[in-house]
């Protein structure tokens, strides 16, 4: 499922336009940008958690080069972690 799709579900779910579908996407989305760079987390009982986590700074191997070795520096990874229901509606049979 695509970005148009999801919009179209939203909208036939929700008796909403699709102009209002995409604001409340886009709004939902970047609130949880906004606050994953914050470094907070954003719980979503039963659906999951979204977090960013730390990377720490590793050595690396040049791809293009595999003899040469590359610092890769730190970095903060954005993750997310699937809640029991979402878990058992995926699961179901």
């Amino acid at each position: 499922m695509n970005k148009a799709e999801l919009l179209s579900s939203i909208a036939e779910k929700s008796n909403l336009t699709k102009v209002e579908s995409e604001r409340a996407l886009n709004a939902f989305l970047e609130t949880i940008q906004e606050t994953l760079a914050k470094g907070d987390k954003v719980q979503l009982v039963g659906f999951g958690t979204f977090e960013a986590r730390d990377r720490k700074a590793r050595e690396g191997r040049n791809p293009r080069n595999p003899e040469e070795k590359i610092q890769i520096p730190a970095s903060k990874a954005p993750v997310f972690k699937a809640g029991k229901s979402l878990k058992e509606a995926v699961n179901k049979k």
